[in-house]
């Protein structure tokens, strides 16, 4: 039975700032017992999301696909298994907001809902000690990687966003491959109270600059959007970075501005594939193609024409997949290139069965990986979002 005290002992656990200043794996036991469960253990997912790596080095790691463990952070939800010897086990993911970190192992003699409530409550906290800590804690990031990184790559995963973002709004996803070899790839998406900001960039070449190129124009497009500038602004202020600082580069993108509130959806293609829209579980097949602007850099310098901003209506439960040309030109299981019918009808299937976006694109670039011998041939970057609006 658990104490009637666990609560308020976790209240105290709490109050003292030098528990949370304690390694995670310290302050998980500390926690854990203030609220008296028996055992807990932590396992983050790594970089490409394929296993989930214990803070404990004793516990082996375990498979995200084929384990337990693996379906309670598939699906984000509570998995329970009971030993043969006796005593239980509860999977819990750890979520930050809308962003995938691992699970949370609970195991108990017995799992009641009094423990089950606690093991929630720590499985909250855990998460929000992982991302208050990863930022700076290197031991994170090394149970995170199954290979070493390149140079490029260290330096643009530095950049990037969380891998998913979201509100009761919308909710935007992205995967990026080959996840330590990375050149000219990025996405970026942020939320304001109004909006949703995401976009798609890839820079010419793979090397290192390439990867400077992407950083520069993330950063460029970050600082003026934080201004609350339009998005013609933000394309300008890459245009200027680029020309100044990399002015042998350029990169083409795509970003956007979603109204979180009408979902009306605006964006600049600057000489790259169109996004597509699925709606009702179809492709609509041209819906945003537009005449490209000119790729973002010293090209755009010379010419005289203003970026031109397009503009949708979304209806709820519209799908918006962005992507660059690696995704399409991969090989799939057959051997053919993926394409781009294939690819919506990938995402209609998975979004018909239920699947959690963040889970499609996971599972979708897995399956370009495992075809190609984990070579592909070119970055691949996709970029998902959803407007979902609450039903008055």
């Amino acid at each position: 039975m658990f104490s009637e005290s666990a609560d308020s002992a976790l209240g105290e656990f709490l109050a003292d700032p030098d528990n949370l200043a304690l390694d995670l794996a310290t302050s998980v036991a500390r926690s854990s017992k203030a609220l008296g469960l028996a055992n807990a253990v932590v396992y983050l997912a790594d970089l490409q999301q394929r296993r989930l790596t214990p803070l404990n080095a004793a516990a082996p790691a375990l498979p995200v696909d084929g384990s337990l463990a693996g379906w309670s952070y598939r699906t984000q939800s509570l998995r329970v298994e009971e030993h043969h010897h006796g005593g239980m086990t509860a999977w819990l993911p750890l979520v930050d907001g809308a962003e995938r970190l691992g699970v949370l192992a609970v195991a108990a003699p017995v799992l009641d809902p009094v423990a089950l409530r606690r093991a929630r409550t720590l499985a909250a906290l855990c998460a929000m000690m992982i991302t208050s800590k990863r930022a700076y804690k290197d031991s994170f990031v090394r149970r995170s990687r199954t290979d070493s990184m390149t140079l490029p790559a260290e330096m643009l995963r530095a950049y990037l966003p969380p891998r998913t973002i979201g509100t009761t709004h919308a909710l935007s996803t992205a995967v990026l491959e080959p996840a330590y070899e990375i050149g000219g790839d990025a996405f970026d998406h942020a939320l304001t109270d109004t909006t949703l900001h995401a976009g798609v960039l890839d820079a010419v070449g793979h090397n290192l600059a390439s990867g400077l190129t992407a950083v520069v124009s993330l950063a460029a497009a970050r600082n003026t959007r934080r201004t609350g500038a339009d998005l013609p602004d933000l394309v300008e202020a890459v245009d200027t970075a680029l020309s100044q600082w990399l002015p042998d580069q350029f990169c083409t993108a795509v970003l956007t501005q979603l109204d979180l509130a009408t979902g009306r959806l605006r964006w600049i293609n600057c000489g790259h594939p169109p996004p597509l829209l699925i709606r009702d579980r179809q492709l609509i097949s041209g819906a945003l193609e537009r005449d490209p602007e000119p790729p973002m850099g010293l090209p755009a310098i010379f010419s005289s024409i203003p970026r031109h901003v397009h503009e949708i209506a979304l209806e709820p439960g519209d799908r918006v997949l962005m992507y660059t040309d690696g995704v399409t030109e991969a090989r799939s299981a057959d051997g053919g290139q993926l394409g781009l019918e294939r690819f919506a009808d990938y995402v209609i299937r998975a979004a018909a069965a239920g699947e959690l976006a963040a889970e499609t694109l996971r599972r979708l670039i897995h399956s370009l990986l495992d075809a190609s011998d984990h070579r592909l041939r070119d970055d691949a970057t996709i970029l998902m979002f959803e407007w979902r609006p609450q039903a008055n």
